[in-house]
């Protein structure tokens, strides 16, 4: 997949309209019961872009986006201010905001994920943006030295440590991260005066596999 490790503008998403979508098969038996399954093992983020733009500045702004990123052709970042954190949005990034996994004695390398908690059912999503720079880790509830102790790779959310974590600790993580999302649309319609008249453009922005 070509991908561009540029975030789109962040203060332009800010005020956009969006957010996770499942797939869910339903079928109805003829005793009026469901059966439900879904082919997805996780959910997918969409967004409109054109709903944070404030200005024919920002219309610009975001043509020059789209053309740098040739329409659908490249995914970029995007930050989705609803859920860009580890932890709660109004919270700091802590490093034991999340458990990553558990040391076994030989495994050097921990995927970065988000767990959502509701009663008793859970839910693991996948990072593989994270924030550069914003990335903290722990193992056994000791905050550990980046390039020291560990090495994050912000393209892959994949943290590397320098020693393989003990048998049965906890590897611990926090973190801000961005939407791995391409462009939905090759076409961008604009119009000054619709816009000067509270119009805003369509740009409609998709999750993509990283």
């Amino acid at each position: 997949m070509s991908f561009h490790e540029i975030r789109f503008p962040a203060r332009l998403s800010f005020g956009s309209v969006g957010g996770p979508e499942r797939l869910t098969e339903v079928v109805t038996l003829a005793n009026g019961h469901e059966e439900r399954n879904t082919p997805w093992a996780h959910s997918r983020r969409r967004y409109d872009a054109g709903v944070g733009l404030r200005s024919l500045d920002d219309v610009g702004e975001v043509i020059a986006f789209f053309e740098a990123r040739r329409g659908r052709l490249h995914g970029f970042r995007w930050k989705d201010w609803a859920d860009f954190k580890s932890c709660q949005c109004s919270a700091d990034v802590a490093y034991d905001d999340q458990v990553i996994g558990v040391g076994d004695g030989e495994t050097t390398q921990f995927a970065l994920m988000k767990t959502y908690r509701s009663g008793t059912e859970t839910y693991g999503r996948p990072i593989d943006k994270p924030v550069p720079g914003t990335v903290r880790v722990g193992v056994a509830d000791d905050e550990l030295v980046d390039t020291v102790h560990y090495e994050v790779d912000a393209t892959t959310g994949i943290i590397t440590f320098a020693t393989a974590p003990d048998i049965g600790v906890d590897v611990q993580a926090g973190f801000e991260f961005d939407v791995p999302v391409r462009f939905d649309t090759d076409l961008i319609l604009t119009s000054v005066e619709t816009f000067r008249a509270g119009e805003v453009p369509d740009v409609p922005v998709i999750e993509v596999r990283a």
